[in-house]
C-alpha cells in the first residue's frame, strides 16, 4: 500500500500501487538520491532492458516509493541500500515537487549526497557508473537518459555547488 498525499505531502488516504498506477493519478510519494563522488561525477543506473518504462536507459541512481506508515528519510534509507548496497552516507534535501505522466502522479522528494564508498548495484538494475558533468551534458537529448532524469536535472539544478 501507499500512502495517498497532498501537494504538501500530508497523508490523506491509502492506495494500492495498481490503483496509483493504473490512471487513477492519486498523488503518491517518492524518493530520488543523486548521489554524486568528491570529484563531483554523478552516479546513474541503467535500466533494464526488461523493464516495461524506459528500458536501457540511464536514470537518477535511487528511486524509490515511500511505503505507507514510513517516512520520507526512513524509504530514501531503504531503497538506497536496496537498490545500491548504500547506508552510510548523509542526504541533503534539495526539494520535492509533483511529477505527472498519463498513468500517475508522484510527489518527487529529491536529495542528494556525496558517497566514495563501494556501491553494488541490485539485480533490480542492469548496473551503473559515474558520469562526469561534461559526459551528461553531452548525451542530453540523444535518447540516453529517461525523459525523467533529464527534466529533474534541469528543475533541481542538479550541479550547482557541485566542483
Amino acid at each position: 500500500m501507499f500512502p495517498v498525499v497532498d501537494e504538501d505531502g500530508n497523508i490523506i488516504g491509502a492506495a494500492t500501487r495498481g490503483e496509483c498506477h493504473g490512471g487513477s493519478k492519486k498523488l503518491h510519494p517518492v524518493v530520488h538520491l543523486h548521489v554524486f563522488n568528491s570529484r563531483g561525477e554523478l552516479y546513474l543506473q541503467r535500466r533494464p532492458d526488461w523493464k516495461d518504462i524506459q528500458p536501457g536507459k540511464w536514470d537518477t541512481a535511487v528511486g524509490g516509493h515511500v511505503d505507507l506508515g514510513e517516512c520520507v528519510e526512513d524509504a530514501l534509507l531503504r531503497e538506497a541500500r536496496e537498490e545500491l548496497g548504500i547506508s552510510e552516507f548523509v542526504p541533503k534535501r534539495m526539494c520535492s515537487y509533483v511529477f505527472e505522466s498519463d498513468r500517475e502522479r508522484e510527489l518527487v522528494f529529491v536529495h542528494k549526497t556525496v558517497y566514495d564508498g563501494m556501491i553494488t548495484p541490485s539485480e533490480e538494475l542492469d548496473g551503473g557508473r559515474f558520469w562526469s558533468r561534461d559526459e551528461i551534458l553531452d548525451s542530453v537529448g540523444k535518447g540516453v537518459f529517461t525523459p525523467n532524469f533529464e527534466k529533474e536535472m534541469t528543475r533541481v539544478s542538479l550541479f550547482d555547488g557541485i566542483r
